[in-house]
């Protein structure tokens, strides 16, 4: 919030030149602390050149005290030992920027459901078939990481349903592959909520999912399966949103880039070290089938010396997705 507020923070300032230079109807923001009067978010919104006459976001499992050892390694409160991953409540939590209205009172939020109650859940287990970490730690343990959220957007052709989420990295974790299991019901949660098993009942209109899965289809680690069942689902359409500049990078870094699968234009994360995972496609922006798509990127400029270059870099390793909608 200080930050935000003072003006001179480098990362503050590379965010707001993103998200202006993107000047999307619609942006499903990650990574931004959550409180309860959302002034963080508030004040974001106040310095940008258009501000958003609608914001959402409610409090994430990030940092949310279980009081239990979650990840295993026989300590209590600590950051894995949160329902998601966080050193206090909210930090990097999500949230909804947008020039349509919605009614908050309409958002169906999946952020407090039980991993076990996801129907068909994989739920992490010990080389004896035992509950990891614990029974205790099962039956307290919710899906998100961060949040599953889907708001019903109002536009002139009827209600747009925005699905957004973000998924935990499928590592850091033992051989249980916790981590990875929980990945993977999180993106699939969205397949179990469009076939009706959350609800009761399918959700009817066009929709667009927008968020993190940490996950890539061909590099990296995790259950590709699971992002690849979604990307195969017949009522998603994948754009393939793409980048020059995330060629361009891939080609200058070499190392884990050069035994990559995946196409590099598709990429949105920079996780190029030396030694490291390299680019990968993790973030995505994936309409229903029955929309018609006009136009679709990734915001990574092929001027990597460029002013707005600088800024996508300084901002987040992660690049903005961007999709346009005929609707």
């Amino acid at each position: 919030m200080a930050d935000i507020l003072a003006g001179d923070d480098p990362q503050v300032v590379a965010v707001l030149t993103v998200i202006n230079a993107a000047r999307a109807d619609v942006l499903a923001l990650q990574g931004i602390d959550w409180d309860l009067d959302l002034a963080a978010l508030g004040a974001l919104n106040t310095r940008l050149d258009r501000p958003y006459a609608h914001l959402f976001a409610r409090q994430p499992n990030t940092g949310v005290p279980t009081g239990l050892d979650m990840d295993g390694d026989g300590r209590k409160g600590r950051a894995r030992d949160a329902q998601g991953y966080g050193r206090f409540a909210g930090q990097s939590g999500m949230a909804v920027l947008s020039r349509l209205p919605f009614d908050p009172a309409t958002v169906a939020d999946f952020t407090s459901l039980l991993w076990r109650d996801l129907p068909g859940a994989t739920l992490p287990k010990t080389a004896t078939g035992a509950a990891f970490p614990s029974d205790a730690a099962l039956a307290a343990q919710r899906l998100s990481t961060t949040a599953h959220w889907a708001i019903p957007l109002i536009t002139g052709s009827g209600t747009l349903t925005l699905l957004t989420f973000h998924a935990t990295p499928p590592v850091f974790d033992g051989p249980e592959d916790r981590n990875g299991l929980r990945n993977a019901d999180e993106i699939g949660l969205w397949r179990a909520y469009l076939d009706g098993d959350l609800t009761g009942t399918k959700p009817q209109g066009p929709f667009v999912l927008a968020g993190d899965a940490n996950l890539d289809g061909s590099d990296g680690d995790g259950r590709r399966s699971a992002i690849n069942a979604l990307l195969e689902d017949p009522r998603f359409r994948d754009a393939r949103p793409a980048s020059r500049g995330a060629v361009d990078a891939s080609k200058s870094q070499g190392g884990a880039n050069r035994d990559h699968k995946g196409p590099a234009a598709l990429d949105t994360v920079d996780w190029f070290d030396d030694p490291g995972p390299g680019n990968m496609r993790v973030d995505y922006v994936l309409p229903s089938a029955d929309l018609r798509v006009t136009g679709s990127g990734v915001l990574w400029p092929e001027d990597a010396d460029s002013a707005l270059a600088q800024a996508v870099r300084t901002a987040s390793r992660h690049r903005l997705v961007w999709l346009d909608l005929d609707l």
